[in-house]
Formats: structure tokens, C-alpha cells, sequence
């Protein structure tokens, strides 16, 4: 079912979008009971996460927050402009926000980002390994990591760079995935010790 009005969405519409699909500014202001995303005009319900998923977020955030340089700053789940229709909502992002309103920014604008970060969980591994890294590299976000927990609970940082000619995502050629830790020059030299990444 969808719905011939193209005004605001409301919490008693918003499953029910127009045939060409809600815009940013058109859902932007909803309080719903769950996050979302935006994804090619459409809200996408973002699935509960565990304890562990939030932790290695919130450390690989703070790690890349210590090790940034100038003129780059480090967020948690913050919305990325890649167009009005797909407004992504990563677990981390590394961008330059030089020219932006610090008071007025809603979504970073997808130029602005130099690395995103997603941390895979159960309901998320289509999304991480195959629609968010399309979307960015479509998008000539140049570094991509997805962390994934491994069988035996230890954790895996993927890292991929931009290839600027197909505009899709390479392993890394030096350091494809890391185990133990984390050691890369891009988008800035940082180094993450992965298994305390998971420790209490």
C-alpha cells in the first residue's frame, strides 16, 4: 500500500510511502518508538543491538577519536546524507566537517566522510557486507571497515579502500583483515589492540 500525498510523513503514515518514496525532509522530524534508517525513500526499522556490538562501537569510536588528526573528527551513529532518500545511520564515522553549521547539521553530508565503520551483527550482515559497501563506494567514501565477532568471540576488523577507477571497495593490499590489532595509516595513522577492544 502506498499513500498519493507527498506532505510530511506521520507516525500513523510512515509504513505507507509515496510511490516515488519519502524524502529526508519529509521524515526528519518523526518520533518513533525504534531507530531507522532511510533507505531509498523507504524507513527501515534498525534491529535491537547486543552489549558487545555496542562496546567494540563505542571503542573503535574512541580509538579512532584519540589517533585523529586535523582536520577530522569521529562520531557515533549519526545519519549520512548520501541523497534525500538514503540517509544511513553507521555505527561510526571519521569525516571532515570543515564548512559545516556545528549547530545546524542534521546528516554529514556523504563528501564529507573518509571512513565508515560497522560493527555486524546477526540481522545486519547483508546490509554490512554487500548494501553499505556499495552505497559508500558509490558514493567515493575512500576507507570502509566492517567488524565482525569471529566463532571463537575474539574480533575481526575488515578494511577496505576506495579503487576510484570501478568506484567499489578492495581488501586493503597490506592488511586486509586484521586480528589481535588493528594497525593502518588511513584515513589517519591509528593503531586499535582488538582484543581489549572485547574486554570488561
Amino acid at each position: 500500500m502506498t499513500t498519493p500525498q507527498h506532505g510530511r510523513a506521520t507516525e500513523e503514515t510512515w509504513m505507507f510511502p509515496p510511490a516515488d518514496g519519502w524524502t529526508f525532509d519529509q521524515v526528519k522530524h518523526l518520533e518513533l518508538p525504534f531507530d531507522w534508517e532511510l533507505v531509498d525513500g523507504r524507513i527501515v526499522v534498525r534491529g535491537q543491538t547486543k552489549f558487545w556490538h555496542n562496546r567494540v562501537r563505542d571503542r573503535l569510536a574512541a580509538a579512532l577519536d584519540a589517533a585523529r588528526s586535523a582536520p577530522y573528527e569521529v562520531v557515533a551513529e549519526q545519519c549520512v546524507m548520501v541523497d534525500d532518500q538514503n540517509t544511513p545511520k553507521p555505527d561510526v564515522i571519521v569525516f571532515d566537517p570543515r564548512q559545516l553549521d556545528f549547530f545546524e547539521v542534521e546528516c554529514v553530508p556523504v563528501r564529507k566522510v573518509a571512513l565508515v565503520v560497522e560493527v555486524v551483527s546477526p540481522g545486519s550482515r547483508q546490509d554490512d557486507r554487500v548494501r553499505k559497501p556499495a552505497l559508500f563506494a558509490a558514493s567515493k567514501v575512500a576507507c570502509y571497515w566492517r567488524a565482525e565477532l569471529e566463532r571463537d568471540r575474539t574480533l575481526a576488523v575488515h578494511e577496505y579502500w576506495l579503487n576510484a577507477d570501478t568506484q567499489s571497495y578492495i581488501p586493503a593490499p597490506m592488511h586486509p583483515v586484521h586480528h589481535g590489532k588493528l594497525v593502518t595509516e588511513l584515513p589517519f595513522p591509528v593503531e586499535v589492540d582488538l582484543d581489549a577492544v572485547l574486554g570488561f
